[in-house]
């Protein structure tokens, strides 16, 4: 009766464990979901201040739009970072390209557009870093014996990192120096 009721709770335990991990890594996967709204709903107003300069660049600001559409629509972790990944390149061209554009660069509302969105990367980075420690604890949990035994009996399935795309993070922006139309 004793070994009934030492297995019981440890079984509980176990179980509660996994159950905390569980809701740590929705939280923080919808902390992420929060920063990432707040970039997407800023990038129409760089694409637009951008325009008022630079409205013959089209390739580029259509790139980013297009990487922003596919952003917010991707599911999943895996997805989601590939779709981030296309996006931060995307970005990357935006702000390259802006450097060839100096009455842009002197615009005070792009330099601060430039400033909140390097501040929202931050934040997007700091909850990525957290989500996949999360994730991490959670994986290690659900593998470990004798938890893997409670896991699979309650069907607690690992979770997905939020990584960058190796190839994404390596590449090069791509720019176009079009010349402007007179």
């Amino acid at each position: 009766m004793v070994v009934l009721l030492a297995l019981i709770v440890i079984v509980v335990g176990i179980y509660n464990s996994l159950v905390r991990l569980r809701v740590q890594a929705d939280n923080a996967w919808a902390d992420i979901d929060v920063q990432l709204k707040r970039r997407y709903d800023l990038i129409p107003n760089v694409v637009e201040t951008v325009k008022g300069y630079a409205g013959h660049e089209k390739s580029t600001l259509e790139a980013v739009i297009n990487a922003r559409n596919r952003a917010m629509s991707a599911q999943g972790p895996a997805a989601k970072a590939e779709a981030e990944g296309m996006l931060t390149q995307a970005l990357k061209s935006l702000f390259a390209l802006a450097e060839a554009y100096p009455q842009l660069r002197a615009v005070e509302s792009f330099t601060q557009l430039q400033g909140t969105l390097g501040q929202m990367e931050e934040a997007i980075q700091n909850a990525r870093r957290y989500y996949n420690a999360v994730v991490r604890d959670l994986n290690t949990k659900i593998a470990q014996f004798p938890s893997n035994l409670v896991a699979g009996l309650f069907g607690f399935k690992d979770r997905e990192f939020f990584e960058l795309t190796a190839a994404a993070a390596r590449e090069a922006p791509k720019v176009s120096f079009e010349t402007p139309a007179r």
